[in-house]
């Protein structure tokens, strides 16, 4: 989960369910030591990794229990069962990292579990941007296309639409377990990393193409596309919305923008890192060396918050603060995920119904 410099030969190795890292044969770094101020970066990704353990853990369970077994099974809480599940999964397989991070990324679990805990880490991060790409483009066709959202909008949908984003997202994991592997250096120390020379150590080329090609697969359709379809899709639901002048409420635009904003800062640094990460070279900089080193336990902790933000969106921009205190969270939760059920009447103002249920709850992460 963060970035490790070795001595001799300085080689930087990252343990992240979604890092492409590849082992980097650097020339021996003679900068300034700065042991103390890693340490620091690594207490502080161990704080973040803690919290979002906590809050994750603690908020999609909470959530999972309301969608899954107190509420009618509705085309709203198909998404946000399956969106808090994976969430769910990744924030509670934290432990384990938060071991490898406090061990001064010591791997101690082995290669199998290695592979596999890389796996279904980078499963349920992709189910978890797929599930928002697909909950922001069913908000869209909404408000877009409400008769034909009304005649075609079905939990049985639903839930063939989330086994086909589940298997999409399984597809993207599977090269964990071909090229996730263990090393043991010096002092002992383990560590579990993207092995792209598996095949014939000598070809440097191939593995270095190998890295490039998973880490711009990773950047496009884990970060590019996915935000590219999430922003069209609010900027069409806020134009929709502000032409029909029936949002009162500035609730539904704030809601939008802590969506579009939390994806953004979320996983934003996390790609950038990636990228040079992607362009470091024996001859780069002593500079750039220390940066990423410092930076990647940080932006790749901070990268987790995107997957427990969600249930406090939902609890801290639906109601005022101060109702809220007054209520509990169960009914906040449940009043947020809850869908009317569709009549002749409504059928007839399914326009009017389906903008004005925005001010209800949009999806959120």
């Amino acid at each position: 989960m963060n970035g490790t410099l070795l001595t001799e030969n300085a080689t930087i190795r990252v343990f992240s369910p979604n890092t492409t890292t590849q082992p980097l044969k650097m020339k021996r770094i003679n900068c300034e030591d700065f042991s103390d101020f890693r340490k620091s970066m690594q207490t502080l990704s161990l704080l973040f990794y803690s919290l979002a353990f906590l809050l994750g853990v603690t908020g999609n369970g909470l959530v999972i229990w309301i969608t899954g077994f107190r509420m009618k099974k509705t085309v709203n809480t198909v998404w946000f069962l399956n969106l808090s599940i994976a969430d769910f999964i990744l924030t509670f397989s934290l432990p384990l990292g938060i071991t490898y991070t406090a061990m001064n990324n010591h791997w101690p679990f082995g290669t199998i579990l290695c592979k596999i805990i890389s796996m279904v880490g980078i499963l349920n991060l992709y189910a978890s941007i797929f599930f928002l790409v697909v909950i922001s483009v069913d908000r869209c066709l909404m408000v877009a296309y409400p008769v034909w959202s009304q005649n075609n909008r079905t939990p049985r949908m639903a839930r063939l639409v989330a086994m086909t984003t589940w298997i999409v997202a399984l597809a993207f994991s599977l090269p964990a377990l071909v090229f996730r592997d263990t090393l043991t250096g010096r002092g002992n120390t383990t560590f579990c990393f993207n092995n792209y020379n598996f095949t014939d150590p000598q070809i440097v080329s191939l593995a270095q193409m190998r890295k490039m090609a998973m880490s711009l697969t990773s950047f496009i359709c884990g970060f590019l596309i996915p935000f590219i379809v999430i922003f069209f899709c609010y900027s069409v639901l806020t134009c929709k919305l502000k032409r029909s002048q029936l949002a009162k409420s500035s609730k539904p635009f704030r809601i939008m923008c802590a969506v579009v904003l939390s994806f953004f800062l979320c996983w934003l640094p996390t790609h950038i890192f990636m990228l040079i990460e992607m362009g470091l070279k024996k001859e780069s900089s002593c500079l750039m060396k220390r940066a990423f080193l410092i930076g990647s336990p940080v932006v790749s902790s901070i990268a987790y918050f995107n997957s427990c933000i969600n249930p406090i969106i939902y609890v801290f921009i639906v109601r005022d603060f101060k109702e809220m205190l007054r209520t509990s969270i169960l009914s906040v939760l449940e009043t947020a995920f809850k869908e009317e059920p569709i009549t002749a009447q409504s059928r007839s103002t399914s326009v009017q119904q389906e903008e004005s249920n925005m001010n209800m709850i949009l999806p959120t992460r």
